[in-house]
Order: C-alpha cells, then sequence, then structure tokens
C-alpha cells in the first residue's frame, strides 16, 4: 500500500501499538510490585507467545521459513536487554518520567538511520536531534539533587530501541511483519528465562493477571508496530508514541499517586518539538520522492 490511505493505516497502527504498549507499561507497574524485573519480562515474553501461536496456525510451517535467523538472534538480543531496561525504568521511576525518557528513542533512530541504513540527514534534522538531547537533559537533570542514575537506566531502553527500530525495518523489506513478530517472540522466552532463574519467584493472586495483560498487550502493540513500520518511514511514525504520556500519566495518578513534575512535562514538550520536526522533514523528503523531486530543491541547504 502506498500514498496518503498507505500512511494513513501506518499511522493508525502505531496509534493502537501506542495505546497498547501504554497498558503494558501499566499492567509491568502493577506487576513490579510483587516481582523482580527480570521474572516480569519473562512472563511478558512467554504470554506474548502464547498470544501470538495463532499466526503460526495461521501460516503454518511457513511462517518459519527464514534465511535471516543470525539477525533475528542479534536483534532480539539487543532487543530484550533493551526490555530489561525499560521494564525496571517502569517499576522503579515514577511512571511519566520513564515513558517520557522512552520518547527520546526517535531522536536515536535518527541517528541509528544514518549508521546503519546510510540515510541523509541534513542540518535541520541533526538541530531537531540536538534540541531533543536538550529535552532528555531537562529531564535527567544531570549534577542536581533530584538526579538519579535510574534515569540513566531509562536512557540506554531507548537508545538500544532505536537501534532495534531500524533492525525492523531491515527485517521487513524481505522478511513480512507476522514472521518478525513470531521469531521475536519465540527467541525472547528463553532468552528472558535465563536470568529470571536466578530470582525467582511464582506469581500469586492477582499478579498473574498483571503478568499475563503484560505479555498479551505487548504482542498485541508489538504485531502493529511492526505492521506499522513496514508501511511507513520509521522517524515518521515514531513521533506518534508520545500519545503514552496523557494515558500512563492518568494511571499514574488515579492507580499510584504519581503527579507529572514541571521537568518531566518541560522535557517531555522539547522532546515532541524535536520528533514533530523529525517527522515533518520525513513527510516532506516522501513526498518529494512520490514526485520524483530532488530531495535538495525541497529546502536548498538543509
Amino acid at each position: 500500500m502506498s500514498g496518503t490511505g498507505g500512511h494513513a493505516r501506518a499511522a493508525l497502527l502505531m496509534l493502537g501499538s501506542t495505546l497498547l504498549f501504554a497498558l503494558m507499561a501499566v499492567a509491568i507497574r502493577l506487576a513490579s510490585a510483587a516481582l523482580h524485573t527480570f521474572e516480569i519480562a519473562f512472563f511478558r515474553n512467554f504470554f506474548g507467545l502464547v498470544a501470538a501461536l495463532p499466526l503460526l496456525l495461521h501460516h503454518g510451517p511457513s511462517l518459519l521459513r527464514t534465511t535471516q535467523l543470525p539477525r533475528y538472534v542479534w536483534r532480539c538480543v539487543i532487543g530484550v536487554v533493551s526490555m530489561f531496561c525499560g521494564f525496571w525504568a517502569i517499576g522503579h521511576l515514577p511512571l511519566a518520567q520513564a515513558v517520557s525518557l522512552s520518547y527520546s528513542t526517535p531522536i536515536f533512530v535518527t541517528i541509528a538511520a544514518v549508521i546503519f541504513l546510510h540515510e541523509q540527514v541534513r542540518a535541520r534534522r541533526w538541530a531537531a536531534v540536538v534540541v531533543g538531547f536538550i529535552g532528555v537533559l531537562v529531564i535527567v537533570r544531570p549534577g542536581s539533587g533530584d538526579f538519579s542514575t535510574g534515569t540513566l537506566v531509562a536512557l540506554s531502553a531507548a537508545v538500544l530501541s532505536g537501534v532495534v527500530a531500524i533492525q525492523i525495518k531491515q527485517l521487513s523489506a524481505t522478511e513480512p511483519a507476522d514472521r518478525i513478530v513470531f521469531y521475536t517472540t519465540l527467541l525472547w522466552v528463553p532468552m528472558s528465562l535465563a536470568p529470571a532463574l536466578f530470582v525467582w519467584e511464582w506469581p500469586r493472586g492477582i499478579t498473574w493477571l498483571w503478568v499475563f495483560s503484560a505479555g498479551f498487550l505487548g504482542t498485541g502493540g508489538h504485531m502493529l508496530w511492526t505492521r506499522a513500520l513496514k508501511l511507513g518511514d520509521v522517524s515518521a511514525l515514531t513521533p506518534i508514541s508520545f500519545m503514552q504520556l496523557p494515558v500512563v500519566a492518568i494511571f499514574g495518578y488515579l492507580l499510584f499517586d504519581e503527579a507529572v513534575d514541571r521537568w518531566t512535562a518541560l522535557g517531555a514538550g522539547i522532546i515532541f518539538v524535536a520528533n514533530a520536526y523529525i517527522a515533518h522533514r520525513e513527510a516532506q523528503l516522501a513526498r518529494c520522492s512520490a514526485t520524483s523531486a530532488p530531495i535538495e530543491a525541497a529546502k536548498p541547504g538543509e
């Protein structure tokens, strides 16, 4: 699918995945009161694999046929480390702050796109990246009394997520979305089980509901996210994830009595502006490519 309809569908898919990931973050936060981060990650992946099994039933053995297995393994190793960092941040930082720092992912996607996809990024988009980093510094506030090393864990998750997004974009050039989702969840289960065994404790009572929900919501969000990335440009779609903030902020206030502090709100706003410009430039370049116009003609000197 191409053209305006394809871009709209990709945006809607990304919005749907964003809402599911926001609810998954709430479930993870609830589960973190009783379980270690490694266990939460394992159960998220285990139940996520259960949710993905219908894909295997639908496609049959052909879903497992791939020549890209080493790339899947490498993508999943980076992804599971990013997951550990992100889940830890959700469980130990204010929910809105953890999610706000995850918004820096599109900035790192832009940088990774230059390194891995050899995309051409010009002066104004680099300026947007710098502005985005300023937003990150506003949230993290290194050197201040409010600085927490935990924010660096959340930032590490964002950096690794940016690399993962590029890897998925590369895989999606030859691999169907359902195969990417299934192999990812399949490989994540043993990768997350190994460290979980060292801190193992069986969930009790309602904690089962939270880890079950995290798995199904995460896989559902991953399915929509992968399809969105296959239809649209990474840098143009990822800023839509900012819709997570109002959702998690509401739940953070209602369930955990957390308010969004002014520095988190200011930093998130700065990051949003930077990513909005990156998305705007991606859309302009896509239109120029569609009409066979030279990219340089869109904005001379950029």
